[in-house]
């Protein structure tokens, strides 16, 4: 009787070890589910997974340059007057290279997948004979003028949306200008637009306005502008 009850608590005792350790095992996992599922649906909330830039920041850091920016493009005039006329013609037909396979460029030309381009600068747009435009470079409108044909050549899709045209685009004003002095030479006789450097500001403006950056810095500080000056 005696070794009976012995037994029957030995397996009691094994039993309720048992369920001791897979009560602990289930909360583990339970905890670590709950963990992971809270993980999962605070990155979903707060976008954690993917942050993103705000398209505005807070405030501005002194000294940080915001993304793209940089010198401003110089305008076609500018570009034009670069260099020599002869020198910029010949930078363009060089440029030009990258053209030959779509288009032709001497006098009664063949058209090839792009139209023949010899007299192209001052003609109206998509009028060239023979050639098979879009509609849309035909709904355009105008004359190839210096500005027309930077912006075409620059981005033609962004210029013309629509158009067959599948050049990418030159990237450089340079380049762009170096091509519309080339063209404009092969047929065509579009005066150049004039171009002026801006006058560096001379001893007596550059004082003026050094007199007046004190003033209004003195005016911020509540000081006297001439005290600010140095006088």
């Amino acid at each position: 009787m005696t070794q009976d009850n012995s037994s029957q608590d030995n397996a009691a005792g094994q039993n309720g070890g048992g369920d001791l350790f897979n009560t602990a095992a289930g909360w583990v996992l339970f905890a670590a589910g709950l963990g992971l599922g809270l993980s999962i649906l605070s990155g979903k909330y707060f976008h954690g997974d993917k942050p993103e830039r705000p398209e505005k920041l807070g405030y501005v850091i002194e000294g940080v340059v915001e993304e793209g920016a940089g010198p401003a493009e110089i305008t076609m005039a500018e570009a034009l007057n670069a260099m020599p006329a002869a020198e910029m013609i010949a930078a363009g037909e060089k440029a030009f290279a990258k053209c030959q396979s779509c288009h032709t460029i001497n006098a009664g030309g063949a058209n090839g997948i792009g139209p023949n381009l010899h007299g192209t600068m001052g003609k109206a747009v998509a009028s060239h004979a023979g050639f098979g435009y879009s509609a849309e470079l035909k709904a355009k409108g105008g004359a190839w003028d210096w500005d027309s044909m930077n912006a075409w050549l620059k981005n033609p899709k962004a210029y013309v949306p629509g158009t067959k045209m599948s050049f990418a685009g030159l990237g450089k004003i340079e380049d762009r200008a170096a091509i519309a002095m080339y063209l404009n030479s092969q047929g065509s006789n579009l005066p150049v637009p004039a171009f002026t450097a801006a006058a560096a500001p001379t001893g007596d403006a550059s004082a003026a306005a050094e007199e007046e950056a004190a003033g209004v810095a003195a005016a911020e500080a509540g000081t006297d502008p001439a005290a600010a000056a140095g006088e």
